[in-house]
């Protein structure tokens, strides 16, 4: 069975032989706070920054989900007021949600063809901008330069769960980067990441929020000793170590992604009768493709997907039953577009 699904989506196929190795090694049966685990938080956070091209001085953490994420921004990071910048549906989910933990928020919705500009898009009495770099839900990305935009008080939030570990990143353009790891990571669902520049650290210092038990100061201060804030998703841990021991650099996979995107999305064009769902090239997704069709050629190429042992990624939301959505992670390998386009052209 061959997936496109956008997440969770295919796991590396070395995960099967990792999964026996952990049972092995019998690292599952650790306490977190033992050495031989602690040693393996090490080694896996030094692992990711170095393939990622992470910054030395900031700082990983490990949660249960990207979701929780959102929570420790508002609870820890945000002073005064946090605005939201969206185009899609998970980025306003984003915005609900910090809104219902009782924080003050305000938000600037824009339409998703719209190649979007960071200049006077926000209150100016927030500290801290929060947006979706990758939007899963349209399939598009936001590529815009918040830092040029703000002072040095405003510490910049993005989300990057559909493209963290597909795509190269610019750390130094925000504070926060979040993500889970069941997308481009090519791993099982459960674990959340969290990145935190030094400035987002001395932020957390100075609201000094300690009344959860996913405080931010309450994970520093548990992961500067290699530890964890409560027990934490070990096997995940273990995986994402080895699949970083396994990958190339990240510019190395990014430039695989991007030039595989602009081949599908060519093929899509030129090649096919469908069309493309965002019309708009600025904003194209490179991890995550949406191609849209009438209801009934929709349907009919799922199922016959289907017959053949392929999984399209469902349409969201509003385009559900005329769009799909496919997922271009670096674990899907290039000969399964090759069966996919095969598939699309018939």
């Amino acid at each position: 069975m061959l997936t496109f699904y956008p997440g969770p989506s295919k796991v590396y196929p070395k995960v099967a032989n990792y999964l026996q190795d952990a049972i092995k090694e019998g690292i599952l049966s650790q306490n977190h706070r033992s050495l031989a685990f602690m040693d393996m938080l090490k080694n896996c956070i030094l692992a990711f920054k170095q393939k990622l091209n992470i910054p030395e001085d900031y700082q990983v953490y490990f949660t249960s989900s990207a979701t929780e994420c959102w929570e420790i921004i508002s609870q820890s990071l945000v002073k005064h007021q946090s605005h939201h910048i969206f185009n899609g549906a998970f980025g306003e989910k984003w915005f609900d949600y910090a809104t219902q933990l009782d924080k003050t928020t305000s938000c600037t919705k824009f339409d998703f063809q719209t190649t979007f500009e960071a200049k006077n898009s926000y209150s100016t009495h927030a500290d801290v901008i929060c947006f979706t770099q990758n939007e899963t839900s349209n399939a598009t990305q936001i590529s815009a330069n918040f830092r040029q935009e703000t002072n040095s008080n405003v510490l910049i939030a993005i989300d990057v769960t559909s493209s963290l570990g597909g795509i190269e990143l610019d750390w130094k353009m925000g504070d926060i980067w979040l993500a889970s790891v069941q997308k481009c990571l090519g791993l099982p669902a459960g674990m959340g990441v969290m990145i935190c520049s030094p400035n987002a650290i001395n932020r957390a210092k100075e609201i000094g929020e300690r009344k959860h038990y996913n405080s931010l100061l309450f994970i520093h201060e548990n992961f500067q000793k290699y530890q964890t804030h409560y027990t934490p998703n070990i096997l995940g841990i273990y995986l994402l170590l080895r699949i970083m021991e396994q990958i190339p650099d990240i510019q190395t996979i990014s430039t695989q992604i991007k030039s595989r995107a602009i081949n599908f999305y060519d093929f899509i064009t030129s090649k096919t009768s469908l069309e493309l769902l965002i019309e708009n090239t600025q904003v194209r997704s490179e991890t995550v493709i949406a191609i849209k069709g009438n209801i009934d050629e929709i349907l009919r190429l799922k199922q016959k997907a289907k017959e053949n042992n392929i999984i399209l990624g469902n349409g969201y939301g509003a385009w559900k039953d005329t769009t799909f959505r496919i997922a271009n992670f670096p674990a899907i390998e290039d000969w399964e577009f090759d069966k996919l386009k095969t598939l699309l052209r018939q």
